[in-house]
């Protein structure tokens, strides 16, 4: 009888690791399709990282309905300041008549939130601060993701930019509160505007004298254009995520053509 048990056990200890197996084989078979066909559809010179969420997958394949999908690429060629990256996460995504997709795939999506991100040092070369960091307000009330929003974005106002000015022939670290806006008739350029220097704890600590105040302010204004959201969406929100600045948008109920992701 105890043979028998042990036998049992095993007998069933082997069907769910092949069906975890099985399971896990065809998501990472799914996401590299994905993968392939955004790269395709976009011109891409790489495959973005996909990642289809919840489990188990084999439903959601046989259902052609993906609970969440998120497609992340870094270091996207953008003509105005060098590399950004992309995000998308994908709610409720509808396939049609297969659990695959192709790069001509159009997909009814539930909700996307879309992002694009520029990290400090393609930032820092665009504005000619060679040693900018970017940072969240030193006075952020957070939630418990660590941003005002469910990505963890900053607040737009009050940013911390701190480096050198060396354009304006100021030569010592600063920092500086920086707004940052959407303009525009598709609201998609950045605009970085100074409003004062920063001292104390955990900024550069440093004074900048009044007759070189506004040369130091004027480093630390930027305007950004082409700061297109993967798949169209308009922008909601915009700060800082960890040293990097970040715009995001939010939307519900559309259809997403796949080589909607890199618009820049």
């Amino acid at each position: 009888m105890r043979r028998l048990l042990i036998g049992l056990i095993a007998v069933v200890t082997s069907l769910v690791v092949a069906a975890v197996g099985v399971d896990f084989g065809g998501a990472i078979y799914a996401e590299y399709r994905w993968a392939r066909s955004i790269r395709t559809a976009n011109d891409l010179g790489f495959d973005p990282w996909v990642g289809i969420l919840g489990f188990p997958f084999t439903t959601q394949a046989a259902a052609h309905h993906y609970r969440e999908v998120e497609v992340r690429a870094g270091g996207v060629p953008h003509p105005v300041v060098g590399k950004v990256s992309l995000e998308s996460t994908l709610h409720e995504v509808d396939l049609g008549d297969s659990w695959l997709v192709e790069p001509d795939s159009v997909l009814p999506v539930g909700k996307i939130e879309s992002r694009i991100i520029v990290d400090s040092t393609h930032l820092g070369r665009f504005m000619n601060i060679k040693d900018l960091l970017v940072e969240a307000p030193s006075r952020e009330t957070n939630d418990a993701t660590g941003g005002t929003t469910e990505s963890g974005i900053s607040d737009s106002r009050g940013l911390v930019f701190t480096g050198t000015p060396t354009a304006s022939g100021f030569m010592e670290k600063v920092s500086i509160a920086v707004d940052l806006t959407m303009t525009g008739a598709d609201r998609n350029t950045i605009v970085l505007t100074p409003t004062g220097v920063l001292t104390g704890p955990n900024t550069a600590d440093r004074e900048v004298p009044d007759d070189e105040r506004t040369a130091v302010l004027q480093a630390f204004t930027a305007t950004i254009p082409g700061m297109k959201l993967p798949f169209g969406v308009a922008p909601t929100s915009g700060g800082a995520r960890g040293s990097d600045i970040i715009v995001e948008g939010i939307a519900e109920g559309v259809t997403m053509p796949l080589n909607g992701f890199d618009t820049t």
